[in-house]
């Protein structure tokens, strides 16, 4: 972690990550520990999670493309 990175501005990226108050304390509690191992864990959690939910959104996103592809395909007869 780069020592010159302040406290708030760790919280505001924790934040602009989507972290929850309660993921930003266990974050900062192992940091403040100096539980690196720990702190990483937590944020390779939350990264994963994120990644679950942008292949579900991708999978919503696939299903709506194929609904669309259909509607503007010609009428068979």
């Amino acid at each position: 972690m780069d020592p010159t990175q302040s406290r708030d501005s760790i919280i505001e990226n924790l934040k602009d990550a989507g972290c929850d108050d309660a993921t930003i304390a266990g974050f900062l509690s192992h940091l403040d520990c100096g539980q690196m191992v720990l702190a990483e864990k937590l944020l390779r959690q939350h990264r994963r999670c994120l990644l679950e939910c942008l292949h579900d959104d991708q999978k919503r996103i696939d299903c709506l493309d194929y609904l669309i592809y259909q509607m503007k395909k010609p009428p068979q007869e």
